[in-house]
């Protein structure tokens, strides 16, 4: 089955194993291009060159990653960036994005819990405080694989939770807290050209909701954009409903490769 075709499935499984940021980054940094996924994640089974402590969670790794990612096509220049050594700080933020394209969960969960709960004024938040919205995820589109348990609701809010705090969207480990979160700015100027290549429209770019997976609203992608403006680093103007966003490179692949070159 093709990744696109899991965009609306509320899949327990890939949110309790976690983000493996750093296993991500360890197998698409040893990716080879010339292989299939297939052929790719064989030789992570067969060879661990991840280090993997058991076979159970480097066969979980190879499972998630099949899911979740599709590193020939859709997700290449995120694989591109970690090939090429792109500090991890800055591959994050864009990781977090491209799993969400895939991650009915996480991507519902960012924008229709945490960020309406940051805005809110809220300091701290709880697992239990999100059993609510998990039970409603059919509402907004989501189709769970099965019926949870109570145990699996409570640890598909815990393990949404803890990719917040290792995404750095919150900190904390029973209670956690909202983090002072700052988007990189050439991890902000991918997503502006990922945002672009997929809307084609200024406006629409700079009020998607997915800028607010990153706990921004869209006059914080304004400002920032005027900063980006003033240090000449791309061309923004606004007039009343007109905006206009001249980038230099073509589409978010060209940028990716800019920033390792």
């Amino acid at each position: 089955m093709k990744p696109a075709a899991r965009s609306h499935i509320a899949s327990s499984f890939t949110l309790i194993k976690g983000a493996m940021i750093d296993e991500t980054y360890a197998v698409f940094a040893a990716w080879d291009f010339a292989s299939s996924k297939k052929e790719n994640l064989d030789r992570l089974r067969r060879e661990n060159f991840i280090g993997a402590r058991t076979t159970t969670w480097l066969r979980d790794v190879a499972k998630v990653l099949n899911r979740r990612f599709d590193p020939n096509a859709r997700d290449r220049s995120l694989v591109l960036l970690a090939k090429h050594g792109c500090p991890i700080e800055e591959w994050k933020p864009i990781l977090l994005w491209h799993i969400t394209r895939d991650e009915f969960l996480l991507r519902d969960f960012l924008i229709n819990w945490l960020f309406p709960t940051f805005i809110s004024g809220t300091y701290r938040v709880r697992t239990e405080d999100l059993h609510d919205h998990l039970l409603s995820v059919g509402r907004r589109g989501g189709t769970t694989e099965h019926a949870w348990s109570e145990m699996t609701l409570h640890r598909v809010a815990a393990g949404l939770l803890k990719m917040a705090v290792d995404f750095g969207l919150l900190r904390g480990s029973i209670a956690k807290e909202f983090a002072s979160y700052h988007l990189p700015e050439r991890s902000f100027l991918y997503l502006l050209y990922a945002f672009r290549d997929e809307m084609n429209s200024p406006r629409k770019v700079l009020e998607s909701t997915d800028w607010q997976m990153f706990l921004m609203l869209s006059t914080d992608v304004e400002r920032e954009l005027l900063r980006l403006h003033q240090y000449h680093k791309l061309d923004y103007q606004i007039a009343g409903s007109i905006v206009q966003l001249t980038l230099p490179c073509a589409n978010a692949w060209e940028y990716a490769e800019r920033m390792v070159a």
